[in-house]
């Protein structure tokens, strides 16, 4: 039998934050106060994310422009990682530079191929305030590069240039989600 809760099982689907908003290219406040509010936004960031269909959802991708991100990730061999982590920092993005596919909730339906390192480190806390580092290799590093970017401000579209970037543009541009 599971002990504790699935994660998002109490917390509401919220709308989430598309390309263009500001909030997507702001970097995000340090969160501060470890209580109940927080422990809601982590169980919300969860049900979105799964709603979505997504393996990764930073807060300010449903507008709430603080440094917390959620993730339920395989890495390449398979491995389920399941967790948060509430004021990233990305200590170590290293190793080969892969090209691949990547994707984002906020820009729904679009990807392109992105260059990420194959193995990330992050350290953060819990959101009790417990100190924790989380090692990714293969898409769970690029998962980990790609949330600890949104609460930085940025989006994968802005580490594209030449024909991908402009091609990944375009298909912005002719998107049915566009405002």
């Amino acid at each position: 039998m599971r002990q504790g809760s699935i994660p998002g099982a109490r917390g509401r689907v919220r709308p989430l934050t598309l390309l263009g908003d500001p909030v997507l290219h702001a970097r995000c406040a340090e969160v501060t106060d470890f209580g109940p509010e927080l422990s809601r936004l982590v169980e919300d960031l969860f049900a979105t994310m799964y709603a979505s269909e997504g393996v990764g959802l930073a807060a300010n991708q449903v507008g709430e422009p603080l440094r917390v991100f959620v993730f339920d990730c395989p890495d390449d061999e398979d491995v389920r990682h399941l967790g948060h982590v509430v004021n990233p920092r990305l200590v170590a993005a290293d190793g080969v530079t892969i090209r691949g596919p990547e994707g984002c909730l906020s820009l729904p339906g679009l990807e392109a191929g992105t260059e990420r390192h194959d193995h990330a480190v992050v350290e953060g806390f819990t959101m009790t305030g417990e100190p924790i580092t989380i090692h990714g290799t293969g898409f769970f590093a690029r998962c980990l590069q790609h949330e600890t970017d949104h609460l930085d401000g940025r989006v994968y579209s802005d580490h594209l240039s030449g024909w991908r970037g402009r091609k990944l543009m375009r298909q912005v541009a002719r998107s049915s989600w566009r405002r």
